[in-house]
């Protein structure tokens, strides 16, 4: 973006969405987040008494004069060199009202309810929305008047519902959507059989069987592990909560009831979910002792990039870290960096999650399909309720969230954009995950406060499934379906024991 577009952003802010800039909004030591002065306003905002619901008393209208604003981003944006990109250019937008976004030097799961009360959170935070939303019913963080932000209109309804919240009777959006996170497939495109057009490739699509239908990656899997000892196929941590669970939301289980709004319906153990467990168990079967735990996810980076692993499960936004290790093994086979690059942009491939057999059997030869139901997640800008410069924080969201920078995040992060527009200019991905979204086979994580107590339940759970892919079949605890039932019953249990007995609630 031209430093023209940065006045001219700015000035948009301050005609359009400020109301007029100008004025120090009084008392901003400059320091960033800190004391409870806004308290008041949160409360008056969030429970829509009055003129609150427009959101006046907290957007004023004047931007903030000489103020610091710490910002919390994920550390892949750090890393990757976006997020300082970011902020040099917004800073530079605004450098004539002495407003300076800073890294808030944090550990991006940084607990906002912990810190923001004694002045050590940050300003403005990018988190997924089931970790922003928590900090709704503590009065955390600001709603935000999204229909006056450039973005609002280019953000679809299903991606501002992760961020939409109803109190007594008033709407309010608590952040604003940058990027959609579910399960994409990656796999090595160099590492396909040579004849795969011919033996793989039943349909005739052009597309290799192994990455339609995950019948055919248990196949191949097998047949990687026949070949050479060491080498695998698909390769996934099954403890790790936020992939597995896709599993059982394809055959009929879920989160909580009524569009995970009531935790005191838990779903785990709901329909058939019992069926997406007994996939799991049948994948653990072809892959080593490290789906355990998280040796997987840790290491799949780099035995995706050495050939270990031909195919792994994860997120949109980890592309550049696959390519960056996959680049480094094709230098150390002696190729030029420039080489490495194009070949290694060539074989690695990110597409859409295979299909399931609708009888959860993946030797069933020509079974009938059906999606895998992800769970997925959206990643948005909030702004601090201890914040004291939150016009500027909101300039700031603004400007993170206009064309240019996420069309920027996406050439170095990789990320499906929130923004349609964005999506549609970069086609691929981005358009598989917005076609999946709206046809409901993402399924968002619940944007409520008892989310945090699924996770232990369910991961235990879970690695305790993989690691009866490894034990002696007479000490198997899930090998029929009444089993598994079992053990998923139990986890809705001890998630409600979580959430309404030992909490007190």
């Amino acid at each position: 973006m031209r430093k023209k577009g940065y006045r001219l952003l700015a000035g948009l802010l301050c005609i359009g969405l400020l109301s007029g800039c100008g004025g120090n909004a009084g008392g901003n030591d400059g320091k960033g987040s800190g004391g409870n002065s806004a308290g008041t306003d949160t409360q008056n905002a969030q429970t829509g008494d009055g003129a609150a619901a427009d959101l006046s008393n907290i957007y004023t209208g004047e931007l903030e004069r000489n103020v610091t604003i710490r910002v919390l981003e994920n550390d892949t944006a750090i890393e990757q060199g976006y997020f300082q990109e970011l902020i040099d250019a917004f800073n530079e937008a605004y450098a004539e009202y002495g407003i300076v976004a800073v890294d808030a030097n944090m550990d991006q799961y940084s607990n906002l309810a912990d810190d923001g009360p004694y002045g050590y959170g940050p300003d403005v935070l990018y988190q997924a929305n089931d970790v922003l939303m928590k900090y709704v019913d503590g009065k955390h963080i600001y709603p935000i008047p999204v229909q006056n932000l450039e973005c609002y209109a280019q953000i679809p309804d299903r991606a501002w519902e992760a961020y939409r919240r109803e109190i007594d009777g008033t709407t309010y959006y608590m952040a604003v959507p940058v990027n959609v996170q579910t399960s994409m497939l990656y796999y090595r495109k160099d590492l396909l059989p040579e004849n795969w057009e011919t033996e793989w490739d039943d349909n005739g699509n052009g597309i290799p069987d192994m990455v339609e239908s995950w019948s055919a990656m248990y196949r191949f899997s097998k047949l990687r592990m026949e070949e050479k000892e060491g080498q695998y196929g698909y390769m996934r941590s099954m403890y790790d909560v936020y992939f597995s669970s896709s599993f059982l939301f394809s055959y009929g289980g879920y989160v909580f009831g009524n569009n995970n709004t009531d935790p005191s319906d838990l779903g785990f153990s709901a329909g058939d979910s019992w069926m997406g467990a007994s996939v799991l168990l049948q994948q653990a079967s072809l892959m080593n002792e490290g789906c355990i735990d998280d040796t997987i996810t840790v290491n799949a980076y780099s035995k995706l990039a050495d050939g270990t692993y031909f195919a792994t499960m994860t997120t949109p936004d980890v592309y550049t870290l696959f390519l960056k290790e996959l680049i480094l093994a094709y230098q150390g086979q002696g190729m030029s960096e420039e080489e490495a690059r194009a070949l290694a942009e060539e074989n690695l491939v990110m597409t859409k999650v295979p299909m399931l057999p609708a009888s959860a059997d993946l030797t069933e030869e020509n079974p009938e399909l059906i999606p895998l139901k992800t769970m997925g997640g959206v990643n948005g800008y909030g702004i601090s309720a201890y914040t004291k410069a939150p016009n500027a924080c909101l300039a700031f969201v603004e400007f993170a969230t206009s064309y240019d920078m996420i069309m920027r995040r996406c050439e170095l992060l990789g990320i499906a954009p929130a923004r349609s527009d964005v999506a549609s200019q970069r086609g691929g991905t981005s358009e598989m995950i917005y076609q999946s979204l709206e046809e409901g086979n993402v399924v968002l994580m619940p944007s409520i406060t008892e989310v945090d107590q699924i996770w232990t339940p369910a991961q235990s759970f879970f690695s305790d499934l993989a690691k009866d892919a490894f034990r002696e079949p007479g000490e198997r605890k899930y090998d029929d379906p009444d089993k598994l039932k079992a053990g998923l019953t139990q986890v809705d249990t001890q998630i409600y024991d979580a959430i309404f007995t030992l909490s007190g609630n």
